[in-house]
């Protein structure tokens, strides 16, 4: 190995020593204030403060002895659910448009369909309980629903994108070459092709219905979910402590459904260069 060559490691080993020092430093900046909800969950006080007045489990056993907990939960499930289906439906037809179609102006309307992703969804919730509001319909967990949808369906159609641009057609093709019809080549060749990209989209969906607010408190009705639930909670001390043991629960089951859904996404991607 010459000396240019060492000198070249040599950087490169401090040029990433670097980079690494800074992601710590970036997650701790990010990630050190969430932690402090976890933190104070098991303290016994009910108020925040150091040093911690004692460790306690009970927080989270009043959990599962309040009602409306267990209902505000039931609804965003159903909600999320719902929300991800649909979302990942669309999502389907829309990436498989996108990528087989030649569609006049195509980067605007990627662009188009992606812009909830940037927008303050505070404009999309006073614009459709505007609309709600105009047309008589009630709220309730649906028009929660249709709002969530708006959200999400950016993140099914950024998630299965690369999924439909990761294979070859020429399989579908093939499929229809030996009496296939559409319907059947969609559900027996694409279907199972893509469906690391569809299980990843319906994680992730879930995830973002699961944790929103904004859209929730300007269309919900009378049925709360989760995260009004404890939004309402808040204004209560003595219902405080009880609040960060649920917030807990939400950030591993959140963190956990992303996680899953990033590395079956991931492992998605990778078979398809892997066959390629």
């Amino acid at each position: 190995m010459s000396d240019q060559d060492t000198v070249k490691r040599h950087h490169f080993h401090k040029a990433n020593r670097s980079l690494q020092a800074y992601a710590f430093f970036f997650m701790f900046v990010l990630y050190a204030p969430i932690m402090f909800i976890p933190l104070f969950s098991f303290s016994s006080g009910l108020y925040i403060r150091f040093p911690i007045d004692g460790w306690t489990l009970q927080w989270y056993g009043d959990l599962w002895e309040r009602t409306a907990v267990l209902n505000a939960l039931k609804n965003s499930v159903r909600v999320g659910v719902s929300v991800a289906i649909v979302s990942t439906i669309l999502g389907i037809f829309a990436a498989k448009a996108l990528v087989r179609y030649r569609i006049p102006g195509k980067g605007p309307i990627i662009g188009f369909i992606l812009l909830p992703l940037v927008v303050p969804p505070i404009i999309f919730g006073v614009a459709l309980l505007l609309m709600v509001n105009a047309l008589g319909i009630p709220l309730s967990l649906y028009t929660i629903a249709a709002g969530h949808i708006i959200i999400c369906l950016p993140f099914a159609i950024a998630t299965l994108l690369p999924r439909f641009e990761g294979y070859d057609a020429a399989m579908e093709e093939a499929a229809a070459d030996l009496g296939e019809n559409s319907w059947w080549v969609f559900w027996r060749v694409t279907v199972p092709i893509i469906l690391p990209g569809i299980v990843a989209s319906l994680l992730l969906t879930f995830t973002v219905s699961f944790d929103e607010f904004v859209m929730a408190f300007f269309l919900g009705g009378t049925d709360l979910t989760l995260p009004l639930y404890v939004w309402g909670q808040l204004r209560i001390p003595r219902a405080f402590p009880v609040v960060l043991a649920l917030g807990t629960l939400i950030l591993l089951f959140s963190f956990l459904l992303v996680f899953l859904g990033l590395r079956i996404g991931r492992r998605g991607a990778i078979k398809l260069v892997d066959r390629d």
